[in-house]
């Protein structure tokens, strides 16, 4: 019998404890002091992200912009090699593309690095595919030469990151990774 008085006391108690905790529908929490700042914490870098994003979107969508390189890689499976050079960019505005880029040349060893370096006043197939995870910008231009380099971005919204792959007919595809800024 004391089992039961002590299991229904117990019972009865964790019923009082479990809905203290319980809100009505429609009523609002107290929160302690502490997960109110908690919450104003995630509201604000919450906020903080999205207008990232935002701005993020609008140069992409603007065609206004700049990558800026940090490491580059000959595919398939060449080596990763840093670019600490700061002139090393592509500037994108209003159509047009200044390009100044290191670049691997070879289909087969000894490759070797050149620079890519020209400013295409009209860029030729233009595309902006909007992805689940940001953006996809192609383009093409011969560079003044023969063969045909075709430049594609992905670029990442929520994190302002970018990957740059140049194919080529010729030559194995190249891929940078880097940011995207605003063209100052």
């Amino acid at each position: 019998m004391k089992k039961t008085v002590l299991f229904c006391v117990a019972f009865l108690l964790s019923v009082i404890a479990v809905s203290t905790t319980v809100t009505v529908i429609g009523q609002k929490k107290i929160l302690s002091p502490k997960e109110e700042r908690r919450e104003a914490r995630e509201k604000r870098r919450a906020e903080r992200i999205a207008s990232f994003e935002h701005y993020i979107d609008s140069l992409v969508l603007s065609r206004n912009f700049e990558f800026n390189p940090q490491t580059m890689q000959r595919q398939p499976a060449g080596p990763m090699r840093q670019i600490m050079n700061p002139a090393f960019n592509v500037d994108i505005w209003n159509g047009s593309a200044d390009i100044c880029l290191p670049y691997v040349n070879g289909y087969v060893p000894p490759y070797y690095v050149t620079v890519i370096n020209y400013t295409i006043p009209e860029l030729s197939g233009y595309t902006t595919e909007q992805t689940h995870e940001g953006w996809m910008v192609t383009f093409s231009t011969s560079l003044f030469s023969a063969a045909t380099y075709t430049f594609t971005f992905e670029i990442f919204s929520r994190t302002g990151g970018a990957n740059l792959t140049i194919t080529n007919p010729w030559y194995s595809p190249v891929e940078y990774f880097g940011s995207i800024t605003e063209i100052y």
